[in-house]
């Protein structure tokens, strides 16, 4: 088996995109198998959530630790910043799952209601 480099897990670890298929290729088959291939990947967007609520806070700690202990709020920022940009990707997944999850199959042009 091919063994994946430290780099490759690191990603694969904090972003979900190679969990996921491109339903804008192919013809009608092809897209509705990818986007039931995406349905069912969905349940790991939860995981990726708790992984990014998890890193949020603790550079949120980390952060409010180095600016009390330290007095240093410009260092602390380092910590505070990717804590705020991590509610943004939250923000991307929770969209994400509940598209995957409540969202009905689209109908094309051709089909009949």
């Amino acid at each position: 088996m091919h063994e994946l480099s430290f780099r490759t897990l690191l990603y694969r670890y904090f972003f979900f995109e190679w969990l996921f298929l491109d339903v804008t290729q192919g013809d009608v088959l092809e897209r509705s198998a990818a986007r039931r291939h995406n349905q069912s990947q969905a349940h790991w967007l939860l995981t990726y959530m708790w992984r990014w609520l998890c890193c949020a806070m603790l550079l949120y700690g980390l952060g409010g630790a180095v600016e009390v202990l330290l007095g240093a709020p410009a260092v602390s920022a380092l910590f505070y910043v990717p804590s705020a940009l991590s509610v943004s990707v939250n923000a991307v997944i929770a969209a994400a799952w509940l598209g995957l999850k409540i969202l009905s199959e689209p109908h094309s042009e051709n089909q009949r209601l």
